[in-house]
């Protein structure tokens, strides 16, 4: 299955880009590097350039059990999407002409995913395109069971266009996005995990007093600008930390850093 490399999550705020853990992706509350910090309000941070795609993008609507919400995506003026061409189940277009090899990200729109994701991704075999799945269900294992097949999620309700668009780019260049509420169930599941001991302990060792202080309110879901005001720093000099903890804890992004600084073992299925 495909593994998310990196992990983005967004918060509802309608800015130009959001936070995604990767790369930077426009923001609608969501989490691309160097933005602003989804993790928890705002959007997780990352010290990385803004990735702008040689082309618009090409994706595949997989709608499982409902209509398509949104009539008019991709925009005309929308920077990362061009166009979004449906796709009915058992999906076996998906491997035919002519989309066979024409789709750079699949987003699958469904009622439970448990089912339909792996419907999909049996449709897809060595496909290689990654997938976002946009769908009601909210609850921790629904969430968890899909960011460990490789998928961004986006729970109804909880994104719009902007955000849409951002997963999806996001997806492209190898991160899984997540939404404000998603992140939050991924959160949990890794809170009700055990824990990694003395392993963990040694992973923490490694950051500075400060560095440890700005991981502890980044795991209660603060965002940048939060954790600055809580240490009385500036929300510049609180992204450097981060940058810096990424880079010791060899992760990322804000929920990939969350999750390792948790010990929880969120094996991904390759």
């Amino acid at each position: 299955m495909r593994s998310p490399l990196h992990v983005r999550t967004s918060q509802h705020s309608d800015r130009q880009g959001s936070e995604h853990v990767g790369t930077t992706v426009p923001e609608c509350v969501t989490v691309p590097f160097g933005t602003t910090d989804p993790v928890g309000t705002t959007a997780p941070v990352s010290a990385t350039a803004p990735v702008v795609p040689s082309r618009k993008l090409s994706v595949a609507l997989a709608c499982a059990d409902a209509d398509w919400p949104y009539e008019d995506w991709p925009a005309p003026d929308d920077p990362y999407v061009g166009r979004a061409l449906p796709v009915s189940p058992p999906y076996r277009a998906l491997r035919e002409s002519p989309l066979e090899g024409a789709v750079d990200v699949v987003v699958l729109r469904c009622q439970d995913p448990s089912v339909a994701f792996a419907e999909l991704l049996k449709a897809m075999g060595a496909m290689s395109a990654p997938v976002v799945v946009v769908s009601p269900r909210r609850d921790s294992e629904t969430v968890v069971e899909v960011f460990r097949g490789g998928a961004g999620y986006l729970v109804d309700g909880d994104h719009c266009i902007t955000m849409l668009s951002s997963a999806v780019m996001a997806a492209a260049v190898g991160h899984a996005y997540l939404s404000p509420t998603a992140c939050t169930a991924l959160r949990e599941a890794a809170a009700r995990m055990p824990r990694g001991g003395e392993a963990t302990e040694r992973m923490r060792s490694l950051l500075s007093p400060r560095e440890r202080e700005v991981m502890e309110l980044l795991a209660t879901g603060l965002g940048a600008q939060e954790i600055g005001v809580r240490l009385g720093l500036s929300e510049k000099t609180v992204r450097n930390n981060l940058s810096n903890i990424y880079a010791k804890l060899d992760v990322r992004g804000s929920m990939e850093a969350v999750l390792k600084w948790l010990g929880a073992e969120l094996s991904l299925r390759l």
